[in-house]
């Protein structure tokens, strides 16, 4: 099979296309790669989550380190994505590997290559390792793996806690005591995934809920949006807690939930933990979004004369801004947000703690936060659905809006486009819509914001009738 990374690393279904052979030939390609450049003396550091096999493949990749010369710190049990990707960075090794398939559905496993400097691979490297994975198969190229048990006894694999380094690192961005003495009551909702368990570590008090391991996620995919959430938002409803806190698989990305017991969505969070690192963390630079995530960002740079910068969807865009410029914070709509002064990778964990340190320096809620910001820049409604559609039909739509892109939609001029992802659809007001098919399912993602949910869904209610739905 051709072997392609997404928007973060290479995914596919357990057992069909993420089999052992398969994830034999893309570690054994990773270390040709590592070695070629010299990042393979430098040793390499592999983590994985809860997921079906996710720590047998985990030592599959560390037995094909070891066999090809590299040194592997493997973490002592499952583990977030952000604790793996700080201790490549503390630790100084050449790479890591993590094996997760972070938000998707749970028969789904995958493979994430973190660079150096902590933060996923950039798409040159990955356009490098699907090279030399082609090359490999067509040459025939073995795969050279030392048995996991030899290799331990050799000290080519030493088993590790990731976690000691990475919470002084929190310790340090995020004023715990300040957060303890607040005393505010937080449930946490780690979806089964990887994060359990890490917010109580950090945070005395904190309640958890589903945070047993279970591959099949409890029968959905483990991505903190709306319609997962729906426990968690019947708990702050109940008025036991004061917020909700919600991470995706692997603890990478972040959702919440509001005092009223809202949905409080990562746009929602992107723009009270932005204003937060700004008036009350006291720092500055650059504002960088993807083409999916709302405006209120927008305004808000514009607001406090910040550089804006937008890239396409998948958080490796964001991450080659932040190793380039003077980057404050980067985010997108599925939930992954980085802050300046920690590493260029999404953190769950780092940022449900920032929003409780806005609450505690602040004395208010997260919807109070989020309306008083919007009294003053506007008010702004959002929605994503997700369609599934087959692959003939997912190209005829492509090569139909590249060619013929509608000037008009639901009765509305479309006034400027932007296609670097999908087709975004930009209307006079400001208001916009995106057509974007889905990098790793069979999926069609239409995205809306306006100024009213009643403007929202009556785009995206256009968006599939244009996508034939």
């Amino acid at each position: 099979m051709q072997i392609k990374f997404g928007t973060d690393g290479w995914r596919g279904v357990i057992a069909r296309d993420f089999t052992f052979d398969n994830l034999s030939l893309v570690a054994q390609a990773t270390m040709d790669y590592l070695n070629r450049d010299g990042s393979g003396n430098k040793g390499l550091v592999i983590g994985y989550d809860r997921r079906f096999l996710s720590r047998d493949f985990a030592r599959r990749v560390a037995e094909v380190a070891a066999g090809n010369g590299i040194r592997v710190r493997l973490t002592d049990g499952y583990a977030p994505t952000p604790a793996v990707s700080w201790a490549v960075r503390e630790s100084g090794a050449g790479a890591g590997i993590m094996i997760t398939a972070s938000h998707n559905p749970p028969e789904y496993n995958g493979f994430k290559v973190k660079e150096a400097f902590g933060g996923s691979a950039r798409p040159s490297t990955t356009k490098v390792l699907e090279e030399i994975v082609a090359f490999n198969v067509a040459n025939d190229r073995r795969v050279v793996a030392t048995p996991f048990e030899e290799a331990l006894g050799k000290g080519m694999i030493e088993i590790f806690d990731p976690c000691e380094g990475y919470f002084r690192q929190i310790g340090r961005y995020v004023d715990l005591e300040l957060i303890a003495r607040a005393g505010i009551p937080v449930v946490v909702d780690p979806m089964y995934g990887a994060g359990s368990g890490f917010l109580p570590r950090l945070l005395a008090g904190v309640h958890e809920i589903h945070n047993s391991e279970n591959p099949s996620f409890g029968g959905q995919p483990p991505e903190p949006i709306g319609e997962h959430l729906a426990e968690l938002s019947a708990l702050l409803k109940g008025g036991s807690y004061r917020v909700g806190l919600a991470l995706d698989g692997d603890a990478d990305r972040i959702g919440a939930v509001d005092e009223n017991g809202d949905f409080f969505s990562s746009h929602c969070i992107f723009t009270v933990i932005l204003r937060h690192l700004i008036e009350h963390k006291h720092l500055r630079g650059g504002v960088v979004k993807t083409v999916s995530t709302t405006r209120m960002v927008d305004l808000l740079a514009r607001k406090f004369d910040l550089p804006l910068f937008e890239t396409p969807i998948g958080f490796k865009h964001i991450c080659e801004l932040m190793l380039t410029e003077d980057i404050l914070m980067g985010g997108e709509e599925s939930g992954g947000l980085g802050v300046k002064g920690h590493i260029p990778e999404r953190d769950g964990i780092l940022l449900g703690l920032l929003l409780l340190e806005a609450m505690a320096v602040s004395g208010k809620g997260l919807r109070r936060l989020l309306d008083e910001t919007m009294d003053e820049i506007g008010h702004f409604s959002y929605r994503r659905i997700d369609r599934r559609i087959g692959g003939d039909a997912k190209e005829q739509l492509i090569a139909r809006l590249k060619s013929a892109p509608p000037a008009e939609i639901d009765g509305r001029r479309v006034a400027a486009t932007n296609f670097s992802d999908g087709f975004k659809f930009i209307f006079e007001n400001g208001d916009w819509l995106l057509i974007r098919p889905s990098g790793t399912e069979p999926v069609l993602r239409l995205y809306s914001e306006a100024g009213t949910p009643d403007q929202v869904d009556r785009l995206l209610r256009a968006a599939e009738v244009l996508a034939a739905l």
